[in-house]
């Protein structure tokens, strides 16, 4: 078997990846929200001259 302080290392590794991986996929979520927002509103002001 391999050494325990190899296989807390990997472990914690993996876990910080998940963590990132829905971290970056909640900032994309947000910034598409936002984007989609300020288009919605800018078109309303476009429209109304």
């Amino acid at each position: 078997m391999g050494k325990p302080e190899l296989r807390q290392k990997s472990e914690l590794k993996l876990k910080q990846s998940n963590t990132l991986k829905g971290t970056f996929t909640s900032v994309l979520l947000l910034g598409g929200f936002l984007v989609l927002t300020w288009v919605g509103v800018f078109i309303l002001f476009l429209s109304r001259f």
